[in-house]
């Protein structure tokens, strides 16, 4: 009654998606990245990924990673930059992106990379956790923990917008409500204690704001004077109500429509 085992996966791609019902590591024909050095306003969480998973890559130990802070502030973009980079110094480095909705897989998903001679970021995006949800439970042997604990050649980079990866008042319905408090939060607040790094992301300056939308039209070749790439961008931000990289990207999108570049 049981499934039939997994066969072995084709590694050539540099990238995987994992579905589940059935079990499948998808290859990716074309990872959608920026490059690592458009990144602006990051730089120390920048240069410690990189340096942590080129570790990582050459095989030295390295810590898995949550990327927390602010929305739109290049916590995915970042990963995926880093990846690109650590290959293009040689190593053979996949990446693996795991659904959170699909955590209670991961065990299945570990075996089949265990023996794989590859080494593997496995990249779970907007993790985070509602009330009535046990989904942390899978995640938490995987990162330090159980018997078999998690394969030499996998690390973990996840991103979140919280820095426990739990909501404020799911933390604290747990202290009004348990028979023991202290215990209770323990377990909520133990997963994001299990990354060794925390790399936080916080919304950027205007000056930054703008370095960001200026490298992103030198790298490709859009033209426009500084007077009106400010006037434009900082009223592209106020009509959203917020400033980030997501909204840099997104006005340079719109820019690139209106001058007529195409972005490959």
């Amino acid at each position: 009654m049981a499934p039939p085992p997994l066969d072995a996966p084709d590694f050539d791609a540099e990238a995987f998606v994992w579905h589940v019902a059935p079990d499948a590591l998808v290859p990716v024909p074309r990872v959608s990245r920026i490059e690592l050095e458009l990144l602006v306003g990051i730089d120390r969480a920048r240069d410690t990924l990189y340096a942590n998973t080129l570790q990582f890559a050459r095989g030295l130990p390295a810590n898995n990673a949550l990327l927390w802070g602010a929305r739109g502030m290049g916590k995915s973009s970042v990963v995926k930059a880093v990846h690109a980079a650590v290959r293009a110094e040689g190593p053979d480095l996949k990446l693996v992106e795991l659904q959170r909705e699909d955590l209670p897989s991961v065990g299945r998903l570990l075996a089949l990379l265990r023996d794989a001679p590859y080494r593997f970021v496995l990249f779970c995006d907007d993790l985070s956790f509602s009330h009535d949800d046990q989904h942390y439970k899978s995640l938490k042997a995987v990162l330090d923990g159980g018997v078999e604990g998690r394969p030499d050649n996998v690390v973990l980079y996840a991103t979140s917008n919280r820095r426990h990866l739990m909501p404020r008042d799911m933390i604290e319905n747990e202290r009004s409500s348990s028979i023991n408090p202290s215990e209770a939060v323990e377990e909520k607040v133990s997963l994001s204690d299990r990354f060794g790094l925390w790399l936080g992301f916080h919304p950027c300056s205007q000056d930054e704001y703008l370095a960001m939308i200026r490298g992103y039209c030198d790298s490709h070749g859009v033209a426009i004077d500084d007077e009106t790439l400010r006037a434009e961008a900082i009223e592209w931000q106020a009509t959203r109500g917020s400033r980030s990289g997501r909204v840099a990207w997104q006005y340079f999108t719109d820019l690139a429509g209106r001058k007529g570049v195409a972005l490959s």
